[in-house]
């Protein structure tokens, strides 16, 4: 008899693992079947991308995990790495989405895929109070340092190209290690004149940074249509073409449900993104 209710007790335990076994794979998050993404950011560049502690930050992040939020089809990992490596770890595999301030220009339009516009900004001149530059005419002989391979490098180098009749823009290239916040601060103790870059960066880090400096929107028409807008990125592949238009659809319900333009008044303190056409 006890050998019987022994039996049964087992039995009635074999069950109720099974329930429990069952109940746990459905209550949980299954990733086994979901594709591995990784996003590459330098995270030094606010508010778009930067790191509080542990954690990532920043416009570009935030849409991203937008995006992605309840996925079942991806499993989103963020990384930091050098701005210059960003793209080289696109090309190797290594990252599946680069988000970083990112604008449009021919040469990375021949290698890489881009979303959607994400934000819409404008180009602007960090100066010294009391200088008036709001044009690249302005910037003729004055002194710069830009990161080689950025969107603002190649502006001072096509206008240095184009008006080889005035005195050049003279531009010094420094390292990724050298910040923005060592830039602008280069500016505060002369040994630069002026830094060109995105107006809501710009004015971000010198509020946040109490420096004593000037934040001018440049009037020049800059990159046509694409001026000023601001894109993710993805290699040039099958899967980069499958992964642009999973974003891409996302994208669009974001800025349809409100999400985009919450979070770029939340980052930017205005909204960026309702004047994209």
């Amino acid at each position: 008899m006890k050998l019987k209710k022994l039996l049964i007790f087992l039995s009635l335990l074999g069950v109720l693992g099974v329930i429990l076994v069952g109940c746990t794979q459905k209550s949980g998050e299954d990733t086994s079947s979901k594709v591995a993404l990784t996003v590459a950011t330098d995270s030094d560049t606010a508010p778009f991308t930067y790191k509080k502690g542990e954690d990532f930050k920043g416009y570009d992040i935030d849409v991203v995990k937008a995006i992605f939020k309840n996925s079942k089809e991806y499993d989103v990992t963020f990384v930091t790495t050098a701005f210059d490596s960003i793209l080289a770890g696109l090309d190797a595999d290594r990252y599946q989405i680069a988000a970083n301030d990112f604008n449009y220009n021919e040469q990375r339009a021949e290698k890489y895929l881009f979303s959607d516009p994400i934000s819409k900004s404008n180009y602007a001149i960090v100066s010294a109070k009391g200088s008036e530059y709001d044009s690249l005419d302005d910037l003729s002989g004055k002194v710069t340092e830009v990161i080689p391979g950025s969107n603002y490098a190649q502006v001072l180098e096509n206008w240095n190209e184009a008006n080889k009749d005035k005195a050049p823009i003279e531009i010094q290239y420094v390292a990724n290690s050298t910040g923005l916040s060592t830039r602008v601060l280069h500016i505060e103790t002369g040994k630069i004149d002026f830094i060109l870059y995105d107006a809501i960066s710009a004015a971000f880090i010198v509020e946040d940074q109490s420096y004593d400096l000037k934040v001018t929107k440049v009037t020049d028409t800059i990159g046509g249509k694409t001026d000023g807008l601001e894109y993710l990125l993805f290699a040039d592949t099958k899967e980069g073409k499958e992964l642009q238009t999973y974003v891409n659809k996302r994208l669009e319900e974001l800025k349809e449900d409100g999400t985009l333009v919450k979070l770029s008044q939340g980052y930017f303190g205005d909204d960026y993104v309702s004047n994209i056409e």
